[in-house]
């Protein structure tokens, strides 16, 4: 009678241990690959998400006809949205003038004209769950409305040329307050909002890194604690208390400004809080980029 064919139960055991040792290798390989690619991608979104921002903040500062610096912020702030919320912290306040293309009517068809804004970059940390656990930055703005002698009047004296182009609720004109004495740093300062604001905040980016001790992105002057001069340029350095992933620094005396902003990306692969600290172990998780722009709009008071 013929033999059956088949394993015995020695060669199988021998053949799972040689797969055991060929496949464990490989699939800690499979785990690491994938790990790595997790994490490059992670950092890769978060310097592709910071570039998108700054340059966002760049074209809006390119208008600005006044930024305000650390002394203006605290002296405008309780004027500003989010006076009693200490989790909104306002880091870049400007006046800009933005044109409104063909928009007056006239006989030969619609002119352009330009508005003023008052807009607010704020950094936010706090405990809303739609968002990451580290920071993140959003915009803030009010509006002038475009007005006409033959339009329509909203809630004041003054005429606008439809009710699409009212002034925002609570704006007021910057110039309402000067007097003729005034400077222009002294009669900025004096800006008082006119009612009560409607419009909110709107997120620019999130995953902004919110670690209280991590090194400052990098520095407009020597010492980024207080104002300071360097090559002749005075400085005013407006950041929060202790975070550094978004920070600012002024020279109001040319209109400029130089904005700093240092991602998570730790947040985007494991969002509890302890596990999105910086470390210097962990750096390159925290990519920074920094803009400098100077202020092209033209004031009039």
């Amino acid at each position: 009678m013929a033999k059956s064919g088949g394993f015995s139960l020695i060669e199988l055991l021998v053949a799972l241990v040689i797969s055991f040792l060929i496949i464990t290798p490989l699939f800690s390989l499979m785990i690491t690959v994938i790990t790595i690619d997790r994490d490059e991608q992670a950092k890769a979104n978060s310097e592709e998400e910071i570039q998108l921002a700054l340059n966002y903040i760049s074209r809006d500062l390119q208008q600005a006809v006044y930024i305000y610096d650390a002394n203006g912020i605290n002296t405008i702030k309780p004027q500003l949205a989010y006076q009693s919320d200490n989790t909104k912290i306002p880091l870049l306040v400007f006046w800009k003038r933005e044109l409104v293309s063909a928009i007056v009517p006239t006989a030969s068809g619609n002119d352009d004209t330009f508005v003023y804004s008052l807009v607010v970059y704020y950094l936010i940390k706090d405990s809303n769950t739609t968002w990451s656990k580290a920071a993140r930055i959003a915009r803030w703005q009010i509006k002038d409305g475009v007005e006409f002698s033959g339009g329509v009047t909203c809630g004041g004296t003054k005429k606008y040329v439809n009710t699409n182009n009212c002034p925002s609720p609570g704006f007021a004109p910057f110039n309402n307050y000067f007097d003729d004495s005034d400077s222009l740093d002294i009669g900025m300062k004096k800006w008082r909002k006119d009612g009560i604001y409607t419009a909110d905040a709107i997120v620019l980016i999130d995953y902004v890194d919110q670690t209280t001790d991590s090194p400052p992105a990098a520095t407009c002057s020597a010492d980024i604690a207080a104002t300071t001069i360097t090559d002749g340029i005075i400085w005013s350095v407006i950041k929060p208390t202790s975070m550094t992933g978004f920070y600012v620094c002024v020279d109001r005396a040319n209109t400029t400004a130089q904005v700093f902003i240092r991602g998570n990306a730790l947040a985007r692969i494991d969002n509890s809080a302890n596990a999105i600290k910086y470390t210097d172990s962990k750096k390159t998780f925290f990519p920074t980029t920094s803009v400098r722009v100077q202020g092209r709009g033209f004031l009039y008071k």
